[in-house]
């Protein structure tokens, strides 16, 4: 039973796309936050930016990942 449990959500990956969900959302509520500042710092500029660096890197590896399994079943 746990066999199967585990094949499925494996076959399923629902472990990215999780992940990929949750970054999503924390980049959302980062720009959201950054969009309501009065007068941003240079810190704060510099906190987005590397937030929406790594969405865009992990975003990036994500579908390179896809990419590279559909090409694998060709």
């Amino acid at each position: 039973m746990a066999d199967v449990t585990f094949e499925r959500i494996s076959k399923w990956k629902l472990l990215p796309r999780f992940m990929m969900l949750v970054m999503t959302l924390m980049s959302w509520r980062c720009a959201e936050w950054f969009m309501n500042l009065d007068a941003p710092t240079a810190a704060q500029s510099a906190f987005v930016s590397v937030v929406m660096g790594a969405m865009t890197g992990a975003f990036g590896i994500w579908m390179g990942g896809e990419n590279r399994k559909h090409s694998d079943e060709v």
